[in-house]
């Protein structure tokens, strides 16, 4: 560890704030960087309380402070990829551009499949069962479903290596590493031995149109995998895949519950009714009352 004056990370997290502001970069992201690479927590840096202190512990010489601060404003990297790491619920996960940044907008997922699931006549039956997390990137819904179904069984798949690896370590992290499978490959193609067993299907698919991740955010365009964002040209390509297939693997009153894009209920729900594999489809709204994730049932054979 390396040690900082405290009148001079005050003197710089001042500049930092103002050069946020300048470009267009919310000021609280300088002080979660700080956060993350000194001792400091956040009632300290509101309080200001580090200013006379002789010294700060950190891990960074101000002089990498400041080049970390210039990527964040210049080159547009997001600070979650800067400090490696990102808060998701109550959990703490790793990230980098391998996988894309759990947004606070899913974290309703979890509460969703819990409650659906909590609300079915064989719900004792589905808190015991295999649920997969496909596409699961950082592990965020996977780690989630974990928490809240302690006595299911979680599956996770992914088709990027880094991503499940990122995953894996994640769940290990987060003390949930013996509760959760992690399985190489595209959507269900490591789940052919349970057709028909798996008591829930969850994903936060890519469901953004091509052409739309494009004009997206330089920190989403520029940084974050395209793999986990283009949903194809109607950005409904995996979506569509996941509404063809997912009733072959899911036991009789499985749960399936993904995330959609604002605007792509009404074709979500219209594929899910002509599949006429399902039933109770149902939209569900965020906190910002978006129509965030659709969710049906596997209607009994």
């Amino acid at each position: 560890m390396l040690s900082i004056g405290g009148a001079d990370l005050w003197v710089w997290l001042q500049g930092a704030r103002q050069r946020a502001a300048e470009n267009a970069v919310d000021l609280a992201e300088a002080d979660w960087l700080l956060q993350a690479v000194t001792e400091l927590d956040s009632l300290a840096l509101r309080l200001a309380s580090f200013k006379d202190k002789p010294s700060v512990s950190s891990q960074r010489s101000l002089a990498e402070l400041e080049q970390l601060w210039q990527q964040r404003l210049q080159a547009r990297v997001p600070v979650q990829y800067l400090v490696g790491c990102v808060p998701w619920r109550d959990l703490m996960l790793k990230v980098s551009p391998d996988v894309l940044i759990p947004r606070p907008e899913t974290e309703l997922i979890v509460e969703i499949a819990r409650d659906i699931a909590a609300r079915s006549p064989l719900s004792e039956q589905l808190y015991r069962g295999i649920w997969a997390d496909l596409g699961t990137g950082s592990g965020a819904i996977a780690l989630g479903l974990a928490t809240v179904l302690p006595q299911a069984q979680i599956i996770a798949t992914d088709v990027s290596a880094d991503a499940l690896a990122i995953a894996a370590e994640n769940a290990a992290r987060n003390g949930l590493g013996d509760r959760i499978q992690f399985l190489l490959g595209a959507w269900f193609e490591p789940l052919s031995a349970l057709k028909g067993h798996l008591a829930g299907v969850v994903s936060n698919p890519p469901y953004i149109p091509s052409q739309t991740v494009l004009t997206l955010a330089p920190e989403v365009t520029h940084h974050e995998p395209h793999l986990a964002l283009d949903g194809g040209e109607s950005g409904l390509e995996s979506i569509s895949h996941l509404v063809k297939t997912a009733h072959r693997y899911l036991q009789p009153g499985g749960i399936w519950l993904i995330e959609i894009m604002s605007g792509q209920g009404a074709a979500v729900t219209e594929a899910l009714r002509a599949e006429n594999a399902y039933e109770a489809v149902q939209l569900h709204y965020d906190l910002a009352g978006i129509q965030r994730f659709a969710s049906a049932l596997n209607r009994p054979i």
